[in-house]
C-alpha cells in the first residue's frame, strides 16, 4: 500500500439474509462450512438482491454493500453521502472493525476510534471519567498519555458537572458531546463519524466540525465523515463518495459529488414543472404557475447578493396578479418571506406577457439548501398556491459571478423586485 495511504477497501460487499439472523438455518451454515473446507466460494454469493429499501425483495438474501473500492490518503476528510438506506452505516461498521465483511478486505495504518451511534464504545454504569480511560486504553494509550488530556477532554465536551456520574444519566447530547471528545482527543489516526453530530446542539456541532479540521490540518490525521448535512459535508471534506443502492455511484471532489447526489434525488433543479406540481394546495382556485426556473450561475444563489428566478404562469384567465413567496430551511423554519398584495400592489396583465422576474434582494441567508413556496393573488383572495414549488442552494464564494437574466425576454418580462 502506498506510503500516503492509510486506508484501502477492496471489494468489500456485506450479503444479509433477510428476516433472520444468521444465515437463518444449521443448513446453511452447514452448506458455507463445506464450501469453505474444500476452497469453493461462497455458495450464496452468487445470489441476492440489490439494496433497495422501497422495493420488494426478490431472493432471501441483500447484498447491503457490493464490490466498495476507495482509498483515503493521510490528513484526508473523505465525506460519504446517500439515502437513508443506502449502506453508509454498514461501511463504517467494516471500517471500524464491529461487523467483518462478507468478501473483500480493508488494509488501515494505524489506530482507528469510531463514533457510529449514540453512546458507542461507553459502558453504562462506568462514569464518564472512566469511559475516558476505558476508551483509551481499547485504542491502545497508557494511562499517562490518557492522564494528559483528559482535562482537555472534559473541558471540549462541556460535561464537567457529570464528569464523575454514571453515563447512563447522562441525555443522548451529552453522551455524544464525551463520545465525540474522547474519539477526537485521543488521537487516533482515522476517526470515523457518523450521522450522530445531528443530536448535538448548534454550538456543539460548530466545535465538532472545527475540530474536525484541526485533526487533519494541524496533525495530519484522517476523518471519515457521514452526514444528511451537504453544507457542512462541503465545508468539511475535500473528497467524497455518493453511495446508492450499497454500490458508490460516484467519487471525487466534493462539490460536483453532491451535486450529483442533490440532482439525482430530484432535490435541487434548474427549472420545475408546476403545471401539476404536487405541492399545489387543494385550496387553489386556479392553476396559474405553469414553471419556475433558477437563472443563477450553475444554480447556486450567493449569500447576501440578488438571488433570481424567472417565473411563468397562464395570462389566459387571470388579468390581475400579485405574487407572494416564502423560504424555508431544510429544518422547516421559515427564514424569510415577502408579498405584494400586503402593499396593494400588483401586474396589469396586458398583450404577451406571461412571466415575471421574481429578484430577492441581497439574499440574507447562510450557506445551505432551502425552499421557495409562491402564492398568487387577484387582489381578493388567494387564487394558486404551491409550497416548495423549488429548492435552491445558497454558498460563500467569490469565485461564482451572478448569471444575469437573458436579454431577450423584451416585453415578455414584468419586473418585480422584492425588498426586505
Amino acid at each position: 500500500m502506498d506510503s500516503d495511504i492509510i486506508l484501502k477497501a477492496e471489494n468489500i460487499s456485506k450479503q444479509y439474509r433477510l428476516g433472520l439472523v444468521g444465515t437463518g438455518t444449521l443448513s446453511h451454515d452447514l452448506n458455507r462450512a463445506w464450501a469453505r473446507l474444500r476452497g469453493k466460494p461462497d455458495p450464496y454469493a452468487t445470489v441476492g438482491t440489490v439494496n433497495d429499501r422501497s422495493a420488494v425483495a426478490s431472493s432471501d438474501y441483500v447484498w447491503a454493500l457490493k464490490d466498495i473500492n476507495f482509498e483515503v490518503k493521510r490528513g484526508e476528510i473523505l465525506g460519504i453521502i446517500g439515502k437513508n438506506g443506502a449502506g453508509k452505516s454498514t461501511l463504517l461498521k467494516i471500517l471500524s472493525r464491529v461487523t467483518a465483511p462478507t468478501t473483500g478486505s480493508i488494509k488501515t495504518k494505524g489506530r482507528i476510534a469510531s463514533l457510529l451511534e449514540v453512546g458507542t464504545g461507553m459502558h453504562p454504569e462506568l462514569t464518564g471519567r472512566e469511559n475516558i480511560y476505558l476508551n483509551g486504553a481499547i485504542l491502545g494509550m497508557t494511562k499517562a498519555e490518557i492522564s494528559s488530556k483528559i482535562d482537555e477532554i472534559v473541558d471540549f465536551s462541556g460535561c464537567q458537572m457529570y464528569i464523575d456520574t454514571p453515563v447512563k444519566r447522562y441525555s443522548s447530547g451529552m453522551r455524544v458531546r464525551l463520545g465525540f471528545a474522547v474519539a477526537a482527543f485521543l488521537e487516533p489516526d482515522i476517526l470515523v463519524v457518523d450521522e450522530v453530530l445531528a443530536v448535538g446542539d448548534a454550538e456543539f456541532q460548530k466545535k465538532a466540525i472545527g475540530k474536525m479540521q484541526d485533526i487533519s490540518n494541524t496533525s495530519g490525521r484522517t476523518v471519515l465523515f457521514v452526514s444528511h448535512n451537504m453544507a457542512a459535508v462541503r465545508r468539511l471534506c475535500s473528497n467524497c463518495i455518493q453511495i446508492e443502492n450499497g454500490s458508490i455511484v460516484m467519487h471525487g471532489e466534493t462539490n460536483n459529488v453532491v451535486n450529483n447526489y442533490l440532482s439525482t434525488n430530484n432535490i435541487l433543479k434548474l427549472k420545475v414543472n408546476l403545471s401539476e406540481h404536487p405541492n399545489r394546495l387543494r385550496s387553489s382556485k386556479m392553476k396559474i404557475l405553469k414553471s419556475i426556473e433558477n437563472l443563477n450561475n450553475g444554480g447556486y444563489c450567493l449569500s447576501k447578493s440578488d438571488c433570481s428566478f424567472k417565473i411563468e404562469f397562464d395570462t389566459d384567465k387571470i388579468e390581475r396578479l400579485s405574487i407572494g413567496w416564502l423560504i424555508k430551511d431544510n429544518l422547516e423554519n421559515t427564514v424569510a418571506a415577502g408579498n405584494m398584495f400586503s402593499r396593494n400592489e400588483y401586474f396589469i396583465v396586458e398583450g404577451n406577457r406571461n412571466a415575471f422576474l421574481l429578484v430577492l434582494k441581497h439574499l440574507p441567508l447562510m450557506p445551505g439548501i432551502y425552499s421557495l413556496s409562491l402564492y398568487l393573488n387577484n387582489g381578493i383572495k388567494d387564487i394558486d398556491i404551491i409550497e416548495k414549488a423549488i429548492y435552491f442552494q445558497v454558498v460563500y464564494s467569490n469565485d461564482l459571478e451572478k448569471k444575469s437574466p437573458p436579454s431577450d425576454w423584451g416585453s415578455t418580462v414584468i419586473d418585480f423586485i422584492t425588498y426586505y
